[in-house]
């Protein structure tokens, strides 16, 4: 199920169902979406905070039904990651999400609820920089702001060397639903009712701030889990800020060979997806194919 497409006088909701919001970076950001011709409501908890969250479970998950039933709102964004979005996993009403399907935004923390309302209404969302964290940053820069353009008319898109140097890790190539997002949120929906469904699927990974020890013991955890045997295909995302806590260490690139090489599936590294600029932006849930012959990933529409 894809949302429909946007257009100029249409208005978007931000809302945040994790950490608390920088109001002043949140303003910056306006004029963005302004830019392309769209109007920016906010959810009423948007200036709340309550400790690490924007607001209490009950606020938050208020703001997101609201907007989503709010016919005149055509797409959410949410406002930033941080911690949070797990909390509303079982308090999302999925059945209203499925009646009002619309364009969903986000990611890092958001990878809960990618995963959560992709699995439970088959619904198409995107991952991509948010208005707090990313776009009123001053190295949001020109391709992360043509991403947008793919909300605004049906648009396939291909990463290929152009974009970044990638890097095969295992050969081949494969074609499936394009699901995942950040590790660490991946391997906390493990033996829940929203358990990441990786079987035949293309799985983006990226993550931020964790140190190559924390990324080996998160991707052994999908290991053992069975999802990365599962796989059809690894595309491996940005992981910005891996440095070790403490010496010797393995490295980053050492802990991906050591799970990823050997898989049956291809697997190749470098996308610039993550909490990077540029940040490449793709719809979850779409078709998508990975050659590692030709350093290609190509994705299939994520509007109608």
């Amino acid at each position: 199920m894809k949302p429909y497409r946007l257009k100029r006088g249409d208005t978007i909701g931000i809302v945040a169902p994790a950490g608390p919001v920088d109001s002043d970076r949140l303003a910056r950001a306006t004029p963005f979406f302004e830019a392309m011709g769209l109007h920016v409501t906010y959810g009423a908890t948007i200036d709340e905070w309550h400790g690490y969250l924007e607001g209490t479970d009950d606020q938050r998950v208020a703001d997101i039904h609201h907007m989503i039933s709010d016919t005149s709102v055509r797409a959410i964004m949410f406002a930033r990651g941080g911690y949070g979005s797990a909390r509303l996993a079982d308090k999302i009403d999925y059945e209203l999400i499925s009646r009002h399907p619309k364009i969903i935004w986000g990611y890092s923390d958001i990878t809960y609820m990618h995963t959560a309302i992709r699995q439970w209404t088959g619904l198409t969302t995107f991952h991509g920089p948010m208005p707090a964290s990313d776009v009123a940053d001053e190295a949001f820069d020109p391709l992360s702001a043509r991403m947008f353009r793919q909300l605004f008319a049906p648009e396939t898109l291909h990463y290929t060397e152009d974009v970044s140097p990638l890097t095969v890790l295992a050969p081949g190539e494969a074609d499936g639903a394009l699901v995942g997002g950040n590790v660490s949120v991946l391997a906390s929906t493990l033996g829940t009712d929203y358990d990441i469904d990786t079987n035949g699927k293309l799985l983006l990974l990226e993550d931020i701030g964790e140190a190559p020890y924390r990324i080996d013991s998160m991707l052994n955890q999908l290991r053992l889990a069975g999802k990365l045997d599962a796989a059809a295909g690894i595309i491996v995302g940005d992981f910005a800020d891996a440095k070790p806590t403490h010496e010797p260490s393995l490295s980053l690139e050492q802990v991906l060979a050591d799970h990823l090489s050997d898989l049956p599936c291809p697997v190749m590294a470098g996308f610039k997806i993550g909490h990077c600029f540029p940040h490449f932006s793709v719809p979850l849930g779409a078709r998508a194919f990975l050659s590692t012959t030709r350093k290609r990933l190509t994705i299939e529409p994520g509007v109608q």
